[in-house]
């Protein structure tokens, strides 16, 4: 089965030349405002540049998945400062302008949850959204889109680990020493075993928050063991476009994790377990019952596609 597919009619716009610099004159950090309500979320601009995506041989925690390590160019991008949380997310659930029980216009909004599946950590005022699918978090994409005017997707896992490491080369953005990370991260150790507000430990170097712990993040990607391998050397962009449903990668771990998990190159991948407690027949494409510590967070590239382009891009990424 092949999965690699760098550059579909749909991605085209992934792979804007790589002329671009880092000092991306007029570009900015930004906040937006979702139309029809008071809530705003923050974009942090992410520089283009190069690093080594992976980790090294030897490295302590190191998976086969891991590596070979290798050199990664990425165009910029503007990155989500913080998990998409329910304030934001609610809009989407609750925008009665838009069904739930047709997808013939293309702006379909989830089915109702037979449970609380924010399991009672809480919801608004800063709570990240969690136990939604890899779909579920596309189509917010596309509704945002529609309802802003501005192209919103997920990371590729190159552009998540870019992001995370922001210049760094250890095992996490702040250095190799675990014992520091509950200064960053929500994980095991201090979680309490339930997520929490975003933004409340420090940033890293790019002034992005929870990019470790809290609620783990899904990403474009299809999940394949020997991504390094597929991918080569010196890549560009690179992305591998799902064609199945399981599995897809996640990234960063989450507020039940250990130290282990939060490593800025360790993968993790989805997993239909994810959703075995779904009493429906068929179990729901939207939500995920036992996925409770999974989120994402927002990419916007700095070179917007066309509408079709983008309208392509959903489709490509929802089909399967």
């Amino acid at each position: 089965m092949k999965f690699l597919r760098f550059v579909p009619a749909a991605l085209v716009f992934l792979q804007q030349g790589f002329a671009q610099t880092n000092s991306q004159t007029g570009f900015q950090p930004y906040e937006e405002s979702i139309p029809g309500s008071t809530v705003t979320f923050t974009m942090t601009l992410i520089p283009a540049g190069s690093f080594t995506m992976g980790s090294p041989e030897g490295a302590p925690g190191r998976k086969p998945d891991e590596g070979p390590a290798t050199t990664v160019r990425l165009d910029a991008f503007w990155m989500g400062a913080r998990e998409v949380t329910y304030d934001e997310f609610l809009l989407f659930f609750n925008d009665e302008g838009i069904s739930r029980d047709s997808e013939v216009d293309a702006v379909t909004r989830p089915t109702p949850q037979y449970i609380d599946l924010s399991w009672g950590m809480g919801k608004q005022g800063g709570f990240p959204v969690n136990s939604m699918s890899h779909y579920t978090a596309i189509m917010y994409c596309r509704w945002l889109y529609r309802k802003t005017g501005h192209f919103y997707r997920l990371p590729t896992e190159a552009e998540w680990e870019y992001a995370c490491r922001a210049g760094s080369k250890t095992s996490y953005y702040f250095g190799d020493d675990a014992k520091q990370l509950g200064n960053y991260a929500w994980f095991a150790a201090n979680s309490k075993n339930k997520y929490q507000k975003t933004g409340q430990k420090k940033p890293n170097a790019w002034g992005l928050y929870d990019m470790l712990g809290n609620v783990a993040e899904w990403t474009l990607d299809q999940y394949k063991e020997d991504y390094f391998k597929t991918l080569g050397s010196n890549a560009a962009n690179p992305t591998i476009v799902p064609t199945v449903t399981y599995p897809r990668s996640v990234r960063g771990g989450g507020y039940p994790d250990n130290a282990d998990a939060l490593r800025c190159a360790c993968r993790q991948k989805s997993d239909p377990s994810w959703n075995k407690r779904d009493p429906q027949m068929p179990k729901s494409k939207w939500w995920l019952t036992d996925g409770m510590a999974v989120g994402f967070r927002l990419v916007r590239p700095v070179k917007q596609p066309t509408p079709e382009e983008a309208e392509a891009f959903y489709k490509k990424y929802l089909e399967n």
